[in-house]
């Protein structure tokens, strides 16, 4: 009878949790929220565009805790990175749900292990993973800006051939384009439209996204729009380049597609391992856990399984 009873409460609270969290994304998503979060790294980026008086009002408004994690040195650039991950999210969540998260799996493996260090090392390696997920993020949200970007390039520089302007243009890019590309396309031409010069807002466009092609891109209008040229053509060999070197890189990645595989295999073998001789034979490795030298080898052995494949992955690692 317990048994139902503690999985329905089980239910209701995590139904309630996930109502709360819902929420809070549905209004940190909202327009307001992301142009407060704007005005607010604004703020602090120290912008010559605010007033010092409207910069001190922006900071008062900022949360206590959002503060306090802009201050620290290893939260300092956070938001920064939210903002580059596309994540409508405040640092103070973020930090907050990491936290959440590394403390839920230290309980787990100190009810388990019945060791404090291992706990730990499991909170650690949950801070770990919020980090390696972040910038998982990012890079997503790159590639798919690179992989999208060529054609809008492309539709630029077809729009200016059929004679609409170049401010008419950005905003065809902004409506038809998918996010990432439309979204800051969208952006530049809203300030564009606040009385920003088009070469500006794109050159702004740096800030929330590192792209070496929309450097290219940003670079070439700032030329165009001091010295004239055909634009419509420097977009268009631009676009090919891009093209060619995705092209390239997806090469790059079937010639290496064996390599990368072994080191993967060679990676996760010692874990699978591991694991499978726990479960077949518990007896065989329980001196690792009984014993605090057990404890320290384990713990040295997954320092040198997390060494081993971060080199592995330098070493598949070919930028083009």
């Amino acid at each position: 009878m317990l048994l139902p009873i503690a999985a329905l409460v089980f239910l209701c609270v995590f139904c309630f949790f996930i109502a709360i969290y819902m929420a809070m994304v549905a209004r940190n998503a909202s327009p307001k929220a992301e142009l407060k979060r704007r005005l607010q790294r604004m703020a602090r980026s120290g912008a010559k565009e605010l007033p010092a008086e409207l910069r001190a009002e922006i900071t008062r408004e900022v949360k206590p805790a959002d503060r306090l994690f802009a201050r620290l040195p290893v939260t300092r650039n956070l938001d920064k990175k939210l903002d580059h991950a596309g994540l409508k999210i405040t640092v103070s969540v973020f930090v907050m749900i990491a936290l959440a998260l590394a403390t839920a799996c230290a309980a787990v493996a100190i009810m388990v292990t019945k060791s404090a260090l291992l706990g730990l090392s499991a909170a650690a390696a949950m801070l770990l993973c919020a980090d390696v997920f972040l910038k998982f993020k990012i890079e997503q949200r790159k590639e798919k800006f690179t992989e999208l970007f060529p054609d809008a390039l492309s539709m630029i520089s077809r729009s200016l051939r059929a004679g609409h302007s170049f401010t008419s243009t950005i905003q065809l890019v902004g409506m038809e384009m998918p996010s990432p590309i439309g979204e800051l396309f969208k952006m530049a031409y809203d300030q564009q439209l606040l009385g920003l010069r088009m070469a500006d807002t794109l050159t702004n466009l740096n800030e929330r996204i590192d792209s070496l092609d929309l450097r290219f891109f940003t670079t070439v209008i700032g030329i165009n729009s001091e010295i004239g040229g055909n634009l419509s053509e420097v977009l268009d060999k631009l676009a090919v380049t891009i093209r060619e070197r995705i092209r390239i890189r997806r090469q790059v990645q079937v010639y290496t597609a064996q390599g990368r595989m072994s080191g993967y295999v060679v990676g996760v073998l010692p874990i699978v391992a591991f694991v499978a001789f726990n479960f077949l034979n518990a007896d065989y490795e329980s001196a690792l856990f009984k014993e605090p030298m057990g404890i320290y080898v384990l713990v040295f052995a997954a320092c040198l399984q997390l060494l081993g494949l971060l080199v592995i992955r330098n070493i598949i690692k070919i930028k083009i």
